[in-house]
This record gives structure tokens, sequence and C-alpha cells, in this order.
């Protein structure tokens, strides 16, 4: 398998979304169940992000749709600040070694930069769904890593936590690695993956062993 470069999902691949909300949360609402709250955040951006692909509401960048979640559940315009992944940091830069790393998410340009920089996280190049105007999975957001590297989408590994996301890349021909957090949407028996990982690292040693 030749792989040109990495394509990597951020929210909740990368860094641990939920805790980053539930922390602001318990900030902005002290002594909230702040469990159920960030589950009413979560919905909301799900809900509306559906709705934009489906073409039933205009585009609207994340940060709109989290202003909107914030709103809702604590009548505050509070701002996450979402931690990476214990192994994120470290696997990226191995990673980095032998491949080109795009971020390609649906958290918008301002978003993206705020959750880079806190989270630490380098890349090669970052992609926000925002200039597609849609969100994943509509196959339009995948096109813009592969109209980035100019290179075939089979030649292109879409990394995520969530199997809707890997989905959405086999649509346009990507190939899909899997890799497994403690939140996210794991892989049907019906889902043919190219790869399933434990970790940055097992996707990394997996990696190497695919090119001997």
């Amino acid at each position: 398998m030749e792989i040109d470069a990495l394509v990597f999902d951020i929210l909740g691949t990368l860094v641990d979304e939920p805790a980053g909300i539930r922390e602001a949360v318990r900030q902005a609402v002290p002594g909230t169940d702040a469990d159920d709250l960030v589950g009413q955040w979560l919905g909301h951006v799900e809900t509306e992000q559906r709705r934009i692909v489906a073409g039933e509401r205009p585009f609207a960048p994340s940060d709109v749709l989290d202003r909107e979640a914030a709103q809702l559940v604590t009548k505050t315009d509070v701002v996450p600040r979402l931690p990476p992944w214990p192994d994120t940091v470290e696997g990226l830069a191995r990673l980095a070694e032998r491949y080109p790393l795009i971020g390609l998410s649906n958290a918008g340009r301002t978003s993206l930069l705020r959750i880079n920089a806190h989270a630490g996280l380098r890349w090669h190049q970052t992609l926000s769904a925002e200039e597609a105007r849609t969100c994943k999975p509509d196959p339009a957001v995948y096109e813009l890593a592969v109209e980035l590297t100019k290179t075939r989408p089979e030649r292109l590994l879409m990394v995520a936590a969530h199997a809707w996301d890997l989905r959405g890349a086999q649509s346009v021909g990507l190939r899909t690695a899997y890799v497994a957090r403690p939140l996210g949407d794991p892989p049907k028996a019906t889902d043919r993956f190219d790869f399933h990982a434990d970790g940055l690292a097992d996707l990394a040693g997996q990696l190497a062993k695919s090119r001997m």
C-alpha cells in the first residue's frame, strides 16, 4: 500500500472534546450535572451539522455552532479548551517522520487555530470543512485533501476515531484507519477499514510494517 499523506480527523481523534467542554461547563455553571450538559452541547452541534449537510440550514462555522451550544447549556459564551489525548503529540511527531500530516476537521478556521495552539498539534497543513461550506461526512470535505495533495485518493489515508467519518472518506476513495478512543463511533461488523489501531503508536507500527 503506497501512502502519500495521512489525513487526520481532529475532534475526538486527537483531542478529547468532551473533557474540554466538561471543564468549560463546570467553570461557567458550577454545581450542575456537567455530563448531561456536555451531552446537550455535543448533541446540538451534531444535529446542526447534519442539517447543514442535508441543506436544511445555511452553512455556519463550528465556532458559531459552539457559541449556540454554550448559550443553550450555560447561558454564557464560554469557549472550551480541548486537551490532546496522551499519545497525540508524540504520535504525530513519529508519524511526521515518514508522512506529510494533514488535519481535516469540521472545526472552523478560527477554532482550529485555538485547538492546535492549546493541544500542541503540529501539522504540515490543516484544512477546515469551512473551506467547502459544508461538514463531514459530505464528500466535498474529503475532496479538499485530494485537491491539496494533487494525488489519487487511494494514496491518502484518513485517520479517525469515528466510523461515520471513515465511511465518508471511503466515499471518495480514500484509504482508512480506525483509531480507538474512549469516546467515538466504533466500526460496525460491516465496515471494512484498512487499519484498526489501539492508538497512534500502534498505527505507526502497522504502517511501518506495511512498507516492508
